[in-house]
């Protein structure tokens, strides 16, 4: 039933209206007329009849209540994250098979729901263990509500201890977390596991602490830190952008030895006895393609273009016309890109030919020279007022020639060679896929660059408090866990049409509540409405929202206590005050 206004001429006219189903059809039946709409609000006869109506729908006025913000709350938790990837952490078996290894040993507590917590906690916000203790008093996570910080500590250091077994250990020691990487990849893995294109890349996460034992190292900082010892992480995607593994490593590793403990990893532990290797410039050298060739693993490289003197004079100088390719991107954008395969070294059937594919991108080539232009711009500035501080400026150093006078100047030759440079980028690789498959293949490493950028608070996690390497590898392991979340939950929406943004799904979800209130010696608790895209993502994971109220039913009291014994009257027996 409801109440629906009738117009008739200048009046209106209040009805009941109650909808029946005859059939296929629906019918709508005037119960009653009150009256004119005028009349009954200048009377106050409509006031006084939804007063009297409210008494016996006490939740719909709390409901209105609520909306109006006129309240007082008993209790406020929020909801949104941990139902949505809670429902996600069961489905991609991340609870089942931690609560099985933690089985094995006495811990005194939940050792599932500290993982979970602290994985629910990157996603939606990260740092470090420390706030991660005080941000779950804001949140309902069911059988999280007694953790105390020394048991978020004891987690990681579980996540990352040191297997007894280190059969099959490469660059880094084998730890629990390499145990729960393999059985999640097992548990998705099909028939075709060993004809992925892997995607590899690294980042390096920095201390403002000595760091653990071996994993807080003094290294070449991406961050441009060189003062503070960092750990390097890299993280292993398939082909559809989804991650396989991670390995965290000491600061000082160098990323041109990271790539064969990988692959050794992927076939020995994962059994993908086939792959094609994507990974960028940073990964190459002679000796690492030389053992892949060994080896029979395809891989797909980036080439370091202005360094190497076999791309600069014979790759580069060819003159073969390239092939233009078009890229479908979310949200309809494309990517127009010009593709062109150079083999080098064919002199013969005793000798090897290498492979380079040349990639041009129009609007990088625009963006390339734009930023170039402006670089030389600002130095010519700089300049005309000294040139003493420039040198250390590593934009501006490579534009600077050094004339018989002593003072600097601009090289008009080494701004036309860096223009040479406008949007290309080279790749070599062994890989017997056609021309235009290695150079999407490259395009999708993309994916795992853009973990490291747009996903960088997931993967920082910064500040780190642990000091052991264990914590450290367990703490690094629980972002890796949440990208695996994340990953599942982009799939889900895009299976349905929706593609938001990152930051408005953690909004939005995180602006779903319940509220506990006391109304008339009962306790309600009701939930918030589901802004923006937070009703769509919960019907994306096929979770259905929590009732706007429910009544919660009153407190069983506590039994009585036992009466106590009666005193026993009259002489004491034998032996009761003796021995």
């Amino acid at each position: 039933m409801f109440f629906r206004i009738k117009p008739s001429g200048d009046r209106r006219y209040l009805q009941i209206v109650e909808n029946t189903r005859e059939g296929a059809k629906t019918r709508q039946t005037v119960l009653g007329t009150l009256g004119r709409v005028d009349e009954l609000e200048a009377s106050g006869k409509l006031d006084a009849l939804l007063r009297s109506g409210a008494r016996l729908c006490e939740t719909a006025v709390l409901i209105s209540s609520l909306r109006a913000g006129t309240l007082d709350a008993v209790a406020s938790r929020r909801i949104g994250g941990p139902l949505v990837f809670g429902r996600l952490w069961e489905e991609t078996g991340c609870r089942a098979l931690i609560e099985a290894l933690a089985r094995r040993r006495g811990f005194g507590f939940s050792i599932e729901r500290a993982v979970f917590a602290t994985v629910l906690h990157r996603l939606m916000i990260s740092g470090s263990d420390r706030a991660c203790e005080r941000w779950l008093e804001a949140y309902r996570l069911d059988g999280a509500e007694a953790l105390e910080l020394h048991q978020l500590y004891r987690a990681m250091t579980w996540l990352g201890e040191e297997l007894a077994d280190q059969s099959g250990a490469t660059r880094a020691a084998r730890r629990t977390k390499d145990v729960i990487e393999e059985q999640l990849f097992a548990r998705r893995r099909n028939l075709f596991a060993d004809l992925s294109v892997v995607l590899f890349d690294t980042t390096s996460l920095y201390f403002y602490g000595a760091g653990g034992e071996s994993l807080g190292r003094n290294g070449k900082s991406k961050d441009r830190r060189p003062d503070l010892k960092q750990v390097i992480v890299g993280v292993v995607l398939d082909e559809a952008g989804r991650p396989i593994c991670s390995e965290t490593w000491p600061g000082n590793a160098t990323d041109v030895k990271a790539l064969l403990p990988v692959v050794d990893r992927l076939r020995q532990r994962f059994g993908i006895t086939r792959m094609c290797v994507v990974a960028d410039r940073g990964m190459i050298s002679a000796e690492t393609m030389a053992e892949l060739d060994a080896r029979g693993i395809e891989y797909i490289l980036g080439a370091r273009e202005r360094s190497d003197k076999e791309v600069r004079e014979i790759v580069l100088a060819d003159t073969k016309p390239m092939v233009p390719l078009t890229i479908p991107r979310a949200r309809g954008k494309v990517t127009e890109i010009e593709v062109k395969e150079v083999i080098v070294g064919d002199w013969g059937p005793s000798a090897k030919p290498r492979r380079y594919i040349v990639c041009f991108n129009p609007q990088e080539a625009k963006r390339d020279a734009a930023m170039r232009e402006e670089i030389v711009r600002s130095l010519a500035t700089k300049l005309d007022h000294g040139d003493k501080g420039l040198v250390g400026n590593a934009g501006y150093r490579r534009f600077l020639a050094t004339p018989r006078e002593g003072h600097f100047e601009i090289d008009p030759d080494r701004v036309a060679e860096d223009a040479r440079f406008d949007g290309l980028y080279i790749l070599r690789t062994n890989s017997k896929l056609d021309t235009l498959s290695v150079a999407l293949a490259y395009r999708e490493l993309w994916r795992v660059e853009q973990i490291f950028r747009t996903a960088k608070a997931i993967l920082e996690t910064r500040p780190i408090y642990h000091q052991n390497d264990d914590a450290i590898a367990g703490h690094l392991f629980c972002s890796f866990l949440a990208l695996v979340l994340r990953k599942e939950l982009d799939e889900r929406l895009a299976a349905t049409g929706l593609d938001p943004e990152w930051a408005d799904v953690v909004r939005d979800l995180d602006r779903v509540e319940e509220v506990t209130v006391d109304q008339q010696a009962k306790r309600f608790v009701l939930r918030t409405d589901a802004p923006g895209c937070a009703a769509s993502v919960f019907k994306a994971v096929g979770l259905a929202l929590p009732p706007l109220a429910r009544h919660l039913p009153a407190a069983t009291p506590p039994p009585a206590p036992d009466a106590p014994p009666k005193k026993r009257r009259g002489r004491p027996r034998r032996g009761a005050t003796r021995p």
